[in-house]
């Protein structure tokens, strides 16, 4: 079979895709109009994410496709050294060390060291909303893709004027890479990336003209390298600053538009989340299982890999189908259904799994968490726009809303009153 990740039904239902990638023979196949091997196993994404032995991260950032020789050439003028997801020991183990004592990744000091950023960040942009009631408006570009932007940016101590550049950027980053663009969207978006890094290389610069001695990440990564290339090189630092400008908010966005989504589209939803905020835990965790930001990550194979009765050579590209391990029957009960109070939710791949795992996925829940408070109780009658149409960005890897349409109403739901829905309910299509 193939993925057609490009095309329909896959750009508006993926769920479908995953229930046939899930009953082929062990979920692993060769796509060969991809170029990948496609993983879609609960048991077997996982042990790919967690053996860097077998599964290499080299091309995590090379692109799917044959690049034309001109965005070639641009591209290979970033020198950008792997220090995250395309890193594999020893670097790695270096870097997420770097990572780990510079930036906040516990629950606890997540919300000490970021909580009253992102609170005044969600006040702001709940505010503005508040201020269109009656309007329509794409909660993408006004909300979930705003939200997580400004708070980064804060954390990184890059100045709001830049906010327009970084999201353009960033998402050519994710279109270069992960999308299907024609070869003069190609050099347009090579030179971008370009621009990007060498943007991000100022910015340590800059930090160190002055000192680097301030509260912001960069200026803490530097006082962590305390000048020693051993540790971190400023190339290293650069390129730090350049994935969390990428990863760190694309991330987020998608996980607060796909709750934002899965909370308006069934009745109930919303109203009760408003009034007990207790369930908003549950619920992101449900809907980092049913609709992954990232639902699919590449891998490399650095040695032939048997997984069930297929052998992958070595040197071979994989695709690792985290929205459909996400589904996978034999873990999850009933994997279709929308149950926040499934015990078995946890088990969810969203945020990777082993060495990789996700830095900043206790950052990317407490956003999405106070966002959902705070819309929920400021504005209870917010609904999608009547007729909307779910589709997504064409990508492989990261699951992105092209827009969520909705009305802003800040009274109570018009009609009958919304009850909370059945344990079991079915999940909007991921």
């Amino acid at each position: 079979m193939r993925l057609s990740p490009f095309d329909e039904p896959y750009l508006t239902d993926p769920a479908l895709v995953w229930r046939r990638v899930l009953a082929e023979p062990g979920g692993v196949f060769h796509d060969p109009a991809l170029g990948l091997w496609l993983i879609g196993s609960h048991a077997h994404v996982r042990r790919a994410l967690a053996d860097p032995s077998a599964f290499g991260n080299a091309l995590t950032l090379a692109p799917i496709y044959d690049v034309c020789p001109e965005a070639l050439e641009i591209i290979m003028r970033i020198d950008a050294p792997p220090t995250t997801a395309a890193a594999d020991p020893p670097v790695h183990p270096r870097t997420r060390r770097a990572l780990r004592a510079t930036f906040a990744n516990t629950p606890d000091r997540v919300e000490r060291r970021y909580g009253p950023i992102v609170r005044r960040r969600v006040d702001e942009l709940v505010s503005r909303l508040v201020a269109r009631e009656g309007e329509r408006v794409d909660l993408i570009a006004e909300f979930t893709a705003e939200l997580p932007l400004l708070v980064l940016l804060d954390l990184l101590g890059v100045p709001e004027r830049d906010i327009g550049r970084v999201r353009a950027w960033a998402d050519g980053q994710i279109a270069l890479i992960w999308g299907r663009p024609d070869p003069a969207e190609q050099v347009r978006l090579a030179r971008s990336l370009l621009e990007f890094w060498h943007y991000c290389q100022q910015l340590v610069q800059d930090r160190l003209d002055d000192g680097g001695t301030g509260e912001d990440y960069v200026s803490l990564a530097l006082a962590y390298r305390n000048g020693d290339d051993e540790v971190l090189t400023l190339a290293e630092v650069a390129s730090i600053v350049f994935n969390l400008l990428v990863a760190g908010h694309e991330t987020t966005a998608g996980l607060l538009a796909h709750a934002v989504d899965q909370a308006l589209s069934v009745p109930g939803r919303w109203h009760a989340m408003a009034a007990d905020p207790s369930r908003i835990p549950a619920f992101l965790t449900e809907t980092l299982r049913v609709a992954p930001a990232i639902d699919g990550w590449l891998r490399v194979t650095r040695r032939p890999v048997t997984l069930g009765d297929v052998t992958i050579p070595a040197g071979e590209r994989c695709l690792l189908l985290i929205g459909a391990a996400n589904r996978d029957p034999s873990v999850f009960a009933d994997p279709d259904r929308f149950e926040p109070a499934r015990p078995d939710g946890s088990e969810h791949l969203s945020f990777g799994h082993g060495p990789h795992f996700c830095i900043g996925a206790a950052l990317a829940r407490l956003e999405a968490g106070i966002a959902l408070a705070r819309l929920t109780s400021t504005i209870p009658g917010l609904r999608l726009t009547p007729g909307h149409r779910r589709s997504y960005k064409p990508n492989v890897a990261f699951r992105a809303h092209r827009e969520l349409p909705a009305i802003v109403r800040i009274g109570p739901p018009v009609g009958p009153p919304a009850v909370p829905e059945p344990a079991g309910a079915e999940a909007p299509a991921a």
